[in-house]
């Protein structure tokens, strides 16, 4: 990995676009600085500890939430549109059919930057109404309350409205993908507060020293597992079939099918998250009534029926994803229209049944992972580290890493064959 940096930082024309992509993380961070006007900070952050949907979201935004600034929002709102786009793409035989064609995923882009905009109005309202009039410094009635509340609002969906035309900027003119790479360096620049805040409880004696030896093993141990299960891949074999036009002959290659382990990512953990916290958020509006009583006792975080309905989604939502990723129906009709075939195994329908066996057996795995690695938090909470060793932030910042580095690969692979053929 350090060798592809060295490369890459030797050629200038990729040099040009890591440093233009640090330029724009770098905007993006100073705006997680500035504070929208009119809020009380302290109030805020005290409300973000106390529910569970905020800290969630509060991970998201890189600790902007609690502090109240202009990405408050972060990508979230972006993030649930893709999601929405990605489901109605499946279910919409019109958006199929766009999303096949260059000109239809542009258009579909569009409305995804448009929907965004509109979560993040919704999501922006929502939090005020949860947070309630003591989030505002300037308690005023009538019309400027109402101001107070529009700017707050407008701030928020700016923020939102201004990172994603960011990540788009490092999409076009810098290296990996942007909205990836922004919520890396969200998270990322919590991790250094966190383990000089766990230090110095070690050194001060809060903290044994026995527990700061063994959580930095378990973080080794799951960063080397899941840095495995990413690259994890089933190959299966593919021939293409001879054929003669005049005295050439054309095709006849044997190749493979890369069918990843890991086919969803991070997504089944940021779903089954999502889902399993929207009841305690419709009940953290009443917050003395009987059913959030119970549903904190019974199913609150840390019971035994909230992890066997937590690892139950993550498995669900891993299958959901994984169709969505790979569908074996599609990649049986690109093979049998290009003359492709696996041995052994007729074109059509039973390569695709082949396939799907396949993707069940392998999506099991991956689930099974993903489920191992979603409990790893309630570890880290001894040491106060669950906000940041959690699985999401350890999947997003390694899968973002594996796939920047990537990205790095492939760029210095074209370079190397366009100075091959000049």
């Amino acid at each position: 990995m350090f060798k592809v940096i060295v490369n890459a930082w030797k050629t200038k024309e990729i040099r040009s676009k890591i440093l233009f992509t640090l330029l724009i993380l770098l905007i993006y961070k100073i705006g997680c600085f500035i504070p929208v006007p009119g809020v009380d900070v302290t109030y805020i952050a005290d409300q973000v500890k106390n529910y569970d949907l905020l800290g969630f979201l509060n991970l998201f935004s890189g600790g902007s939430l609690s502090n109240m600034t202009i990405f408050a929002l972060g990508v979230q709102p972006y993030i649930n549109s893709s999601i929405i786009m990605n489901l109605l793409t499946i279910a919409i035989p019109a958006l199929e059919r766009m999303s096949k064609e260059d000109d239809g995923r542009e258009k579909i882009a569009d409305i995804t930057r448009y929907v965004t905009i509109g979560l993040a109005v919704v999501q922006a309202v929502g939090i005020l109404m949860m947070l309630g009039d003591s989030a505002l410094l300037e308690s005023a009635t009538g019309f400027g309350k109402v101001m107070n509340y529009i700017t707050v609002i407008l701030c928020l969906t700016a923020g939102t409205a201004l990172v994603v035309w960011l990540g788009d900027q490092i999409n076009d003119r810098g290296i990996g993908n942007g909205i990836s790479l922004i919520i890396f360096v969200g998270i990322v620049s919590n991790v250094p507060t966190t383990v000089i805040a766990l230090m110095t409880a070690v050194f001060n004696g809060t903290t044994p020293w026995w527990v700061l030896a063994i959580l930095i093993i378990v973080v080794a141990g799951v960063i080397v597992g899941i840095t495995m299960v990413e690259k994890a891949e089933r190959r299966v074999p593919v021939q293409y079939a001879k054929k003669v036009v005049g005295r050439r002959q054309y095709g006849g290659q044997s190749t493979y099918i890369p069918m990843k382990v890991n086919q969803s990512g991070v997504m089944p953990i940021i779903f089954a998250v999502t889902f399993i916290q929207f009841p305690l958020m419709i009940a953290q509006f009443w917050p003395e009534s009987a059913f959030y009583a119970w549903y904190t006792k019974y199913l609150g975080s840390g019971t035994a029926v909230y992890a066997v309905i937590y690892a139950l989604l993550i498995f669900g939502f891993t299958y959901f994803y994984s169709q969505i990723a790979f569908n074996p129906v599609d990649v049986s009709k690109n093979l049998q229209q290009y003359g492709g075939y696996v041995p052994g195994i007729r074109p059509g329908k039973p390569t695709s049944d082949y396939l799907m066996r396949i993707l069940s057996r392998i999506t099991f795995f991956g689930a099974l992972f993903l489920a191992l690695i979603a409990a790893i938090p309630t570890l880290f909470s001894v040491a106060g580290l669950s906000n940041v060793f959690s699985a999401t932030s350890l999947m997003i910042m390694i899968s973002v890493a594996l796939e920047t580095v990537d990205t790095l690969e492939s760029q210095l692979m074209l370079r190397h064959y366009r100075g091959f053929l000049k």
